[in-house]
């Protein structure tokens, strides 16, 4: 009953670790277009080596189109997530890219037809009132924040909502390991039209050490994740996974206090405590109501 919703938690907190380790790769001179260009290529390098180890099956080509197109938006979530932290603070970026949480039940809502069920729209109140304070943006000046940081914000959170959707839909035909080296090839030539591709050959990805944070890019903003991510989300479902993904902001304020040193206040502890509460209340409630149905049917 909780694997698959844990799952889901691990991924995001995956996601989480990201945001920090662009900002550290910035702070050694490099653009957000290398690193995350870095991503792609060492994730797609593990994701080969994964699929080589593993045992190969046949896949149909409906999986394949079904894949290639997560792969898109994994790779375009991060595309307009790095370009996000060029022109906002890593708090109002992460920030803007959790909104995926109310955009994914929006997705869910429409593709399912059906309103959310009243847990999971208390669980979203909750979770969207712990966001601010969590983020540290309470009392801080948004007017001079560029018009394009909100866009590639949003732009972000959209992608991320359409990846989940489409890890929604299983692909039973294909053991995990295929299915993550399509979803990382697809990614990958993504950051190679779009972003910078130069820097494998130019040098700078091995000689200049750009390649530390790809390879922890590569591993948390794509292996773990994606891996994850489409084990789990067909089981868990769009909608709850939206609201278990909510983690994904603690783990990123936690992650920059350690690693950037940054300060956390009382607020954002505060928020982070909510935050985790509107994830629980699903769990809890639902637990609950499984044991009351459970005593029912043994009177």
């Amino acid at each position: 009953m909780y694997l698959y919703p844990l799952l889901v938690m691990i991924a995001a907190s995956s996601y989480g670790v990201v945001s920090t380790i662009i900002k550290l790769a910035m702070g050694s001179g490099f653009s957000v277009s290398e690193a995350v260009t870095s991503q792609f290529f060492f994730g797609f390098c593990i994701a080969v080596c994964i699929f080589v180890l593993k045992n190969r099956t046949k896949f149909s080509l409906n999986g394949v189109k079904t894949l290639l197109l997560a792969g898109v938006f994994t790779g375009l979530t991060n595309i307009t997530y790095g370009q996000s932290l060029n022109y906002l603070p890593a708090s109002l970026a992460v920030v803007l890219l959790f909104q995926f949480t109310w955009i994914g039940m929006v997705i869910s809502c429409i593709t399912k037809r059906q309103f959310p069920s009243r847990i999971e729209l208390i669980s979203l109140i909750i979770l969207v009132t712990g966001t601010i304070p969590a983020a540290g943006l309470i009392d801080v000046d948004l007017s001079q924040i560029p018009f394009q940081g909100w866009l590639w914000g949003l732009a972000a959170a959209l992608c991320y909502s359409l990846f989940l959707f489409i890890n929604d839909k299983a692909t039973t035909n294909m053991n995990t390991s295929n299915r993550l080296v399509i979803v990382s090839f697809s990614a990958f030539m993504m950051s190679a039209v779009f972003q910078s591709p130069e820097v494998i050959w130019n040098g700078t990805l091995f000689n200049e050490g750009l390649w530390i944070y790809g390879l922890a890019l590569g591993l948390f903003g794509m292996i773990i994740p994606v891996f994850l991510f489409t084990i789990a989300v067909p089981k868990v479902g769009l909608g709850m996974s939206s609201i278990l993904g909510a983690i994904e902001l603690p783990i990123a304020v936690m992650v920059s206090v350690i690693l950037l040193s940054e300060n956390v206040t009382t607020l954002q502890i505060v928020g982070i405590v909510t935050i985790i509460l509107g994830i629980s209340l699903p769990t809890m409630l639902n637990r609950n109501i499984m044991l009351v149905k459970n005593k029912v049917a043994q009177q």
